[in-house]
């Protein structure tokens, strides 16, 4: 049938996209702990969205924005955190620490760039 090979295509690429942000998010997540952070939350998720990771260290909570792809072809990935994305996270920040009854915090935010096998972290990226 006509047309059948584009779908096929396309959920091969949203399965590929999938598997390459999971392994961002597993390469940053021990980038973090071996900078001594411990990882308290991934893709926690509620009606606002999701939080990609959290980590704690001391009395910093960092809430974390993994972009991974494959080459800069299109932008530099940390450029997909728009001020609509950071006004988003900020939100979400704001119910994580209220659902886990964290308080007396200070809280970051960074964004994780992945680009190929490169990892960039951008501390205190807004």
């Amino acid at each position: 049938m006509a047309g059948q090979g584009q779908v096929g295509r396309n959920n091969n690429h949203h399965l590929a996209a999938v598997a390459r942000g999971r392994w961002g998010e597993d390469l940053v997540a021990r980038a973090y702990v071996r900078a001594g952070y411990r990882i308290v939350a991934r893709n926690w998720r509620c009606e606002l969205g999701e939080i990609d990771l959290v980590a704690a260290r001391d009395d910093t909570i960092v809430i974390c924005e993994v972009k991974a792809r494959r080459s800069d072809r299109y932008g530099p990935a940390a450029a997909a955190v728009t001020p609509a994305k950071q006004a988003r996270l900020r939100r979400l920040a704001a119910r994580w620490l209220a659902d886990t009854a964290v308080s007396g915090v200070t809280v970051r935010f960074d964004v994780a760039a992945v680009t190929g096998v490169q990892l960039d972290i951008i501390s205190a990226a807004f």
